[in-house]
Formats: C-alpha cells, sequence, structure tokens
C-alpha cells in the first residue's frame, strides 16, 4: 500500500481525479498519432485541421473543451467530442482504481493496463488494428510488475499464454474450418498482456464477456447495415474494464453456485 495517511482524503482523491484525466489527454495523443506511425512526442499538441500549435491552457482537460465550446481557437473548426471523452473516462478509470484497491500499487498498475485498453478501445474501432507497441509493451510490463503488483510472475506467464493461446487456437481452428481468418494476431497479443495483469482464470472472463459485446453490438450492426465487421479489440478492452472492477466478485459468485449445500 502507498502511504498516505497524513494527506485529506479529499486531496487523494482529488489528484487521482487530476492525474487520470492527464494521462486521457496524453491517450488522445496517442491514438491520433500512433495509428499514423507518428512520434507521440514531436511536434507538440498540434490542431490535426490547422496545424496550429495548441497552447497549454487549451490542453486543459475537459475544461478547455467546454470553455472554448469545441472549436480550435485558430481554424474555428469543430474539436472531436473524443477529446473530452477519454480525458473524461481516463479520471473515471483512476476514481475506480482508487475505489476499488485503495492507494496502492496494485490500483496504480491496473490504471496503467485499463489506460491502455482505453487507447486500445479507440484505435481499433477506427482503424482496425491494436498496435504492437501498445499490446507488446503491456505484455512485457505485466510480467516485469507481476512479482509486485500483479498475480505472482507463475500466474503471470499462464494466464499470457493462456489468453494469447486459446485466441491462437481458435484462429486456426477457424482458418482451418472455413478458410478465413476469424482473429487478429492484435487480438492475440492483446490478451496475452492481460493475462500477464491478471491471470489465467481472469483472461477467460476477459475473453467470455469480450465475445460476447461483440455479438451482441455484430448483431445490431447486421441487422442495419447487413455487414457485422467489428473490431473484436474493442470489446476485449471494454471487458478487461468489467472483469478488472468486478471479476473476482463473479469469480466467487459462480464458484458459490457451484459448491453445492451442506
Amino acid at each position: 500500500m502507498l502511504d498516505v495517511s497524513d494527506l485529506p482524503v479529499w486531496f487523494v482523491w482529488t489528484l487521482a481525479g487530476i492525474l487520470g484525466a492527464e494521462v486521457g489527454s496524453f491517450l488522445n495523443v496517442v491514438i491520433h498519432r500512433v495509428p499514423r506511425d507518428q512520434s507521440i512526442v514531436r511536434p507538440p499538441s498540434r490542431c490535426p485541421k490547422c496545424d496550429r500549435r495548441i497552447r497549454p491552457w487549451e490542453n486543459v482537460p475537459v475544461l478547455a473543451w467546454l470553455v472554448l465550446r469545441g472549436r480550435c481557437v485558430g481554424c474555428k473548426e469543430p474539436i472531436s467530442w473524443r477529446y473530452p471523452a477519454v480525458e473524461a473516462l481516463g479520471a473515471l478509470l483512476a476514481l475506480g482504481c482508487l475505489w476499488r484497491f485503495g492507494p496502492s500499487y496494485e490500483a496504480l498498475a491496473l490504471f496503467a493496463l485499463l489506460a491502455a485498453m482505453l487507447a486500445i478501445a479507440f484505435i481499433d474501432w477506427e482503424f482496425m488494428i491494436i498496435p504492437d507497441a501498445i499490446s507488446l509493451g503491456f505484455l512485457g510490463l505485466g510480467l516485469v510488475l507481476a512479482p509486485f503488483t500483479g498475480p505472482g510472475i507463475v500466474s503471470a506467464v499462464v494466464g499470457a499464454l493462456v489468453g494469447g493461446g486459446l485466441l491462437l487456437g481458435v484462429g486456426i481452428l477457424w482458418k482451418k474450418m472455413r478458410g478465413i481468418d476469424a482473429m487478429g494476431g492484435g487480438d492475440i497479443k492483446l490478451m496475452a498482456a492481460v493475462g500477464a495483469f491478471l491471470g489465467a482464470v481472469e483472461v477467460l472472463l476477459v475473453i467470455f464477456f469480450g465475445a460476447f459485446l461483440g455479438a451482441l453490438v455484430g448483431a445490431i450492426v447486421m441487422r442495419r447495415t447487413g455487414q457485422a465487421k467489428i473490431a473484436f479489440g474493442t470489446f476485449l478492452a471494454a471487458a478487461t474494464v468489467i472483469v478488472v472492477f468486478v471479476g473476482d466478485d463473479l469469480i466467487s459468485w459462480y464458484a458459490g453456485f457451484l459448491t453445492p449445500p451442506r
């Protein structure tokens, strides 16, 4: 646990919310630049439409978008709703981790994972790709942190093998049966990373919920457009958030459901 006993409770919660919003602001840069193979460091933040450099006060999470009424100061073109949405979601994820895990290193590690899932959800939805820089980077990070904040190094390795291996097996089987690719390599690497952070049982829950959400939305898309091609990584990312916050409760409930009454 992090020792914050000397700090007022309101200060810790406020700090967590601000940190989450600032991380969300950085994630907007990642979401815009990484799929385009652009540096996330240089140049500094600019308007994607008029290339005008964004000044610090224009970059205050959520508030700046509201003050500017969602428009660029220079070209007056609309600023996408995604920017304040990602910043607000970053704040909510940080507060959620503080609420669920307390002021601990585990909370910081899982917030990092969920921040990566937030970026992946938007990137995969728009570009239908999951960048290796994120998935493989967090696979390595999950294994490094496992002895200190995660399920332990053995469980992390097993979780990575189960998460990535299960989707790899499904992809190979579907390819042989139907002759088409059912699983992208990005999804496989993503689940390996999630497994490294959460362990084998939890990553199986992520895959289950991700498949359920994907099938539900896919059915709706199919009915409206006649096509059902969806970004599976987006739903795996959403499922990861669900499992991080309520996965243990679901596992306990299911174990109790299976236990016969005495």
